[in-house]
């Protein structure tokens, strides 16, 4: 053990550098506060946003050290930090986490050190240096100092939960850090169990390729979560790590005109999320337009093409591999060229004989009749007097032009027209095709609309890069709805194919993203679980055993001492007993229910609103993915296995605590959790 007074003396230093740290950061602050004062908007905008960067690192800013064996020393912080060196080079203060010099930090061990003697972890509230832990990864070395400190990582997990997931870049794994270091230019696939910091790795992932990418900065950055309590859940992340320029959204908020307000059956939203349903639509996306003839009446001239000039058109249209609303201008447009020319050979076909006669039924005294002139006025067409009778060539391809313009501003032409290729909207044809005559939209419903659009011709926001997590629940017709966002296919998807809920969801990698980017995709594999306590995944591990019997999960590298139980009731007695065993509970708890009871429990537990944050969470499995609590109450399991995955939904809610997990069932335990010990109350 290392003396007091050397600790002491340890976190002075310490100190004393951190505070400098602190005093270069103000004094960037105060250069970004004068930019954003500048006249050019443009520069302002840049100094505004390096502001909001440069503010979002004030907790935290320094977390580490690295002394390595020649001698020198690493800072390692939350964004790189320089000085003037005296030949006029940068001198580093503060390394960013992300860059390359900083990677020994995560990645240094005994046995591959890296250059490393001693890796130091520095914890701070505020400005405020509070404890150092120490690591030694040279112990042959000659002097290693004073060795301070417990293990970081170990002090991180076991901390209470606050609802919101906080960075995990001070305590990074080497199997975590490989990922998110990880240059893969398509999609790469972070698949794990419950508690591998899937989910944070992506994030950290994302925060590595703006550092190394700052183009994406300008193409933008998309994060897809399955639920807004799971988006609010993650917003600190990012911004904690200096990055602020990042959309996140769920499957339904990319679709932000559409409100969905009812829930299909299980069997229907099954169906919806099928590839063959992107068939149907451009079935009957396509099949509007008719081949048929078409008369339209034009200043007082009836104007007629036959069937065969309108498939003509239809097909030219049709075949120039345009969305829908394109292809219906282009036919307008051929259409309207047609009943142009008809109109003009009828004009210029006014001629006389040596006798005065018209040869087109015209004016008796040989002149252009009323009608002629004035379709030839309402073309822009002005005739001198001397082309006003006689048999000359009235018009040129101006004046066509000009009778086109005048057809297409025509009311009664476009209405025409628009019967033999109808303007549609993607409600028009969702509805249509899956039967929806009230118009009122499911989850389910919301990539089958976007697929419409697309068809139509609607333009999609795209972003350089995505990150979809919990990827498991998306499907088939969900993963067209994100990659139409992603031309580049540059993706981090994060999932567990043990956890999939949703019966239309994935079971294969390959078979969700083979369709759309053949073999541009990898898997990368997170092994190590460390937020769930070993007693609490050996009793997980009886229901993932029954659903995965060919799979295994993640070990846990910790112990809770804390076993799980479970209580048996009545339903009629079941609320009741929930909210006695919810009295008392120290940290966070999350009553994991199916849907049909959480009125009644967040009624009895007086809970107006269920936020985030709050010191109980009721929610339903699926809602409780990618979150964690330190402290979780399941009720009516039985219930819960009753859905289409059920014992997915059980594992995802039995996986959710850091310290403790009790069950509240009716009746006899169903078999999956019968190895649970009862739990009995005087």
């Amino acid at each position: 053990m290392p003396a007091e007074k050397d600790v002491e003396r340890e976190l002075v230093l310490e100190q004393e550098y951190v505070t400098a740290l602190y005093d270069r950061l103000d004094a960037m602050r105060e250069e970004a506060a004068r930019g954003r004062e500048s006249p050019d908007r443009e520069a302002a905008a840049l100094w505004r946003a390096e502001a909001a960067r440069l503010e979002s690192v004030e907790d935290g800013l320094c977390f580490g050290r690295l002394d390595l064996r020649d001698g020198s020393r690493r800072y390692i912080g939350r964004l790189g930090l320089f000085q003037d060196g005296q030949d006029g080079t940068d001198e580093p203060l503060l390394l960013d986490w992300r860059a390359p010099a900083a990677q020994p930090f995560y990645t240094a061990t005994m046995a591959e050190a890296h250059g490393v003697r001693r890796r130091r972890r520095i914890a701070t509230r505020g400005r405020r240096v509070l404890a150092l832990d120490d690591e030694l990864l040279d112990p042959d070395a000659a002097d290693t100092g004073a060795l301070v400190g417990e293990a970081a990582l170990m002090a991180a997990l076991t901390a209470d939960r606050t609802g919101r997931m906080g960075d995990i870049v001070t305590t990074l794994q080497a199997e975590q850090d490989r990922i998110v270091r990880d240059g893969y230019a398509g999609v790469l696939v972070v698949q794990g169990g419950p508690g591998t910091g899937k989910t944070a790795v992506a994030l950290h992932r994302l925060a590595y390729l703006l550092y190394t990418r700052p183009q994406l900065r300008t193409r933008g950055v998309l994060v897809i979560g399955p639920s807004d309590v799971f988006l609010d859940y993650i917003g600190q992340v990012l911004p904690g790590l200096g990055e602020r320029a990042v959309v996140t959204g769920t499957i339904a908020r990319l679709r932000p005109d559409v409100e969905v307000s009812r829930e299909d059956p299980a069997e229907v939203a099954e169906a919806k999320g099928q590839a063959e349903a992107a068939g149907r639509i451009a079935d009957a996306v396509w099949a509007r337009p008719r081949g048929e003839a078409v008369e339209a009446e034009f200043e007082q001239q009836t104007l007629r093409l036959e069937p065969d000039e309108c498939r003509e058109a239809v097909e030219w249209a049709s075949g120039k591999g345009l969305p829908y609303r394109q292809a219906r201008l282009a036919f307008q447009h051929r259409m309207v060229d047609l009943f142009a020319r008809r109109l003009a050979d009828r004009l210029e076909s006014v001629v006389f004989t040596e006798s005065g006669e018209a040869l087109d039924g015209g004016s008796a005294d040989g002149r252009l009749s009323a009608a002629d002139l004035r379709a030839l006025a309402a073309a822009g067409v002005v005739l001198g007097p001397d082309q006003e009778d006689g048999p000359r060539r009235l018009l040129d391809e101006d004046d066509v032009a000009e009778l086109r313009k005048a057809l297409l501003a025509d009311a009664a032409v476009c209405a025409v027209l628009d019967e033999v290729w109808p303007s549609l909207t993607a409600e028009d044809v969702v509805a249509e095709v899956f039967g929806n005559p009230g118009r009122s939209w499911s989850a389910a419903d919301i990539p089958l609309l976007d697929e419409a659009a697309a068809v139509l011709g609607e333009t999609t926001p795209t972003f350089g890069h995505v990150v979809v997590d919990e990827a498991q629940e998306l499907s088939a017709m969900a993963w067209r709805m994100v990659l139409r966002r992603c031309p580049a296919k540059s993706m981090t998807v994060v999932g567990d194919l043990a956890q999939t809920s949703d019966p239309a969801g994935a079971t294969t990698w390959d078979s969700v993203l083979g369709p759309h980017v053949a073999d541009r995709w990898r898997l990368a594999e997170l092994t190590v679980n460390y937020r769930t306590p070993a007693e609490i995944m050996a009793a997980a591990g009886e229901v993932f055993a029954a659903q995965h019997p060919d799979l295994r999960p993640p070990q846990s590298v910790r112990s809770a001492g804390e076993t799980p139980w479970r209580r048996q009731t009545t339903r009629a007695e079941l609320v009741r007993v929930v909210v006695g065993l919810a009295k008392g509970h120290s940290g966070q708890l999350a009553i994991v229910a199916p849907e049909g009871y959480l009125a009644s429990l967040r009624d009895a537990l007086g809970l107006a609103t269920t936020a985030i944050i709050d010191p109980v969470v009721v929610l339903t499995p699926v809602r409780a993915k990618g979150l964690e609590f330190d402290s979780v109450l399941i009720v009516d399991p039985a219930a819960i296995l009753r859905a289409p995955l059920g014992r997915n939904d059980l594992y995802v809610a039995m996986t959710r605590a850091t310290r403790r997990l009790g069950i509240v069932h009716c009746g006899p335990a169903p078999a999956e959790i019968r190895a649970v010990r009862t739990f009995r109350v005087p």
